[in-house]
């Protein structure tokens, strides 16, 4: 079996079939401008967290084709002197995108890459594949977090996340607001703390559960954190917990926590605290696992479950239950001409031309509520229109607006040091801090406003008027 990497050919064949026509008709270096963008957030929320743009970054500076890459392709039927063009291939395009972290909403640019229509082309299989998925998962982090107010969120998924995406799951939950993750490889790579109990099967190992306990507080005193299910957690997993915490008290020692997997986690963990208090331990930690999500946790509190750290691993790293984001790269751009996708219904038809996004900020600093999309040339406008009922418009005169979408890459290389992982993170929870709370209910949140200016209104159109001829 062979290691994975990324190559050229992590794409879809059709992205080849296209350049490949590109390139016998000599159209290669035609400029093209794409727009990712998304049309409904996941878990019927009212936001979605923007990440992956580091990572996607990242490959977009080294992707290349290999000699075997490009052999293969040969085989499979695409063109010789093409196929043998690609050991050549160098994303050398520009990237504009909002903040990675960002609070972003539907139906507006998210990214716009700038490059040739060949190469613009290639990229856009991982750009979605990267994009999409991270978002996602950064996303239900954010939602997790936003229950759990200061409590400990650890990831534990890479077991049950789909191959290798659990590494990347990782890294987008940290961005959403996890704080550890029993991820070895992506902890190591990404900089995030690292944690780790024990399994069912450590303690089954033994012939008795207060030897295991014993052993592994011997050998992991800094971080011990004991499992108390594999029994009984009430008259045997607890009562030992205790003894060894008194064991290892007596050596200048402290029992970090102790963990629920298992059974009606509201009702145990209030047994678990008066058991702990009462022997003296009021410093031990709760930590539970087993099947969370961001109801779950919301019902534990609403019950008053006094659990301190939470394991959340299936539904976080699969982004239960919507399972993906329906991320979309659109051409808008393309040898000197704004172009358009026609549909019938008025929400899918694409905007055209190079643009930018506006978010529209309160007097107090916090977002109003809406964004505005207009051309990449334009200034503050005074009005927005709703894209699919124009009818609808907003005023936005004297108001602030920022500008969302920011130069990351030129000429195929990034133009400033990335942020740390842990500088994204502290963005995102700003950011987060900054929405109305109306727009962050579970239940039937309020609509983020995103329009269109004027101008980009008419020249939408205007296409569209002129492609229905």
């Amino acid at each position: 079996m062979k290691n994975f990497t990324i190559t050229g050919t992590y794409t879809d064949l059709y992205q080849l079939t296209m350049a490949q026509v590109y390139y016998l008709t000599g159209k290669s270096n035609q400029e093209a401008v794409f727009d990712y963008f998304y049309r409904k957030n996941p878990y019927e929320g009212g936001y979605t967290i923007f990440a992956g743009l580091g990572t996607l970054l990242e490959v977009l500076q080294d992707i290349r084709f290999t000699q075997e890459d490009i052999e293969y392709l040969k085989r499979i039927g695409l063109n010789t002197d093409f196929a043998e063009s690609l050991a050549d291939f160098q994303f050398k395009g520009t990237v504009y995108s909002v903040k990675e972290g960002e609070v972003i909403f539907p139906n507006e640019p998210i990214l716009r890459l700038e490059g040739s229509i060949v190469e613009a082309q290639i990229v856009e299989t991982l750009l979605l594949n990267i994009l999409n998925f991270q978002s996602l998962i950064a996303t239900k982090a954010a939602r997790i977090r936003s229950v759990s107010g200061d409590r400990v969120l650890s990831d534990f998924g890479l077991r049950r996340s789909q191959g290798t995406g659990g590494y990347h799951a990782t890294r987008a939950a940290f961005i959403g607001g996890f704080n550890s993750t029993s991820n070895v490889k992506a902890a190591h790579d990404f900089g995030i703390p690292a944690v780790g109990t024990m399994a069912h099967s450590f303690i089954q190992s033994y012939d008795d559960e207060l030897s295991a306990f014993r052993d592994f507080a011997l050998n992991r005193p800094d971080n011990c954190i004991l499992l108390v299910d594999t029994y009984d957690t009430l008259k045997s997993g607890v009562p030992n917990a205790i003894e060894v915490a008194k064991e290892m008290k007596a050596r200048g020692q402290r029992l970090l926590a102790v963990r629920l997997d298992s059974g009606d986690l509201a009702y145990l963990s209030k047994k678990v605290r008066k058991m702990l208090d009462d022997a003296g331990f009021q410093e031990v930690k709760i930590t539970a696992s087993n099947q969370l999500d961001e109801w779950v946790i919301k019902s534990l509190d609403d019950q008053g479950a006094p659990i301190d750290i939470f394991g959340i691993g299936t539904s976080l790293v699969t982004g239960a239950p919507d399972a993906a984001l329906d991320g979309v790269y659109k051409l808008s751009y393309s040898n000197g001409k704004p172009r358009i996708k026609l549909s019938e219904n008025l929400k899918k038809l694409t905007l055209p031309d190079k643009k930018q996004v506006h978010r529209v900020i309160n007097g107090d600093g916090r977002f109003f509520g809406a964004d505005v999309v207009l051309k990449a040339d334009e200034h503050n406008p005074d009005m927005m229109y709703h894209p699919s009922e124009p009818d609808k418009s907003l005023s936005l005169q004297d108001m602030k607006q920022e500008p969302l979408l920011h130069k990351v890459m030129e000429n195929g290389q990034t133009v400033t040091p990335y942020p740390s992982l842990q500088s994204i993170a502290s963005y995102c929870q700003e950011r987060l801090s900054l929405l109305p709370d109306e727009h962050k209910r579970f239940y039937y949140p309020h609509v983020y406003k995103v329009g269109i200016s004027e101008t980009l209104l008419k020249e939408r159109n205007e296409l569209k008027n002129q492609y229905k001829k």
